[in-house]
């Protein structure tokens, strides 16, 4: 049997038990629990349509370690009385 088969037979039985409960709340219970089977069959049948495939994608090229990295270092000037020191960013290189 297949999934949507399997669902759809619970789906039934959850049908059968809703017509036989005299109060009104387990009835609701058990037709809300059909319906749900039913979806569940429709979405199986859905699935079952779909070819997916998944492939392992390719492997990245390793990263470059920052430790690695040349990195120019700009001239410091003097500093004057009164200047805060303000290190500059280093450049990078795309």
């Amino acid at each position: 049997m297949t999934s949507a088969g399997h669902y759809r037979a619970l789906a039934a039985q959850c049908d059968a038990k809703a017509k036989q409960e005299t109060d009104w709340k387990v009835r609701a219970e058990w037709e809300h629990m059909a319906r749900s089977y039913h979806r569940l069959a429709e979405q199986a049948e859905r699935n079952a349509q779909t070819d997916v495939i998944y492939e392992t994608p390719p492997p990245r090229p390793a990263a470059i370690p920052s430790a690695q990295q040349q990195q120019q270092q700009q001239p410091q000037q003097p500093q004057t009385q009164g200047e805060s020191q303000i290190e500059p960013e280093p450049e990078t290189n795309p």
